[in-house]
């Protein structure tokens, strides 16, 4: 069995889907650093602790909405070209073969 085409849309969505689930898991890690930050602001005393609770927010919204939503559309974005990269050369030197049983 060969793959001759690849659907661009139906890749761009699976690259998409695939790239936001990477940029949430880390946003978890962004966030749980920001959240680290503020608590150690808040522990030190010293007297930034405002500063540190906005950065805490800005860093927990950054990683918790920001990241999974630009690496899905940076995911959607390459999974197109990708797909019309593949199509390109495929047509000119075959496609990928796989056997399956």
């Amino acid at each position: 069995m060969e793959i001759k085409r690849v659907g661009a849309w139906s890749a761009a969505k699976v690259f998409g889907a695939t790239y936001a689930l990477i940029g949430l898991i880390f946003g978890i890690f962004v966030a749980l650093a920001a959240l680290l930050g503020v608590l150690g602001a808040a522990a030190s005393d010293s007297g930034g602790v405002a500063e540190a609770i906005g950065f805490g927010i800005g860093g927990g919204l950054i990683g918790i909405v920001v990241l999974p939503v630009f690496y899905g559309i940076m995911g959607l974005i390459v999974g197109l070209i990708s797909a019309g990269v593949y199509n390109v050369v495929a047509r000119l030197v075959g496609g990928i073969r796989i056997e399956t049983s």
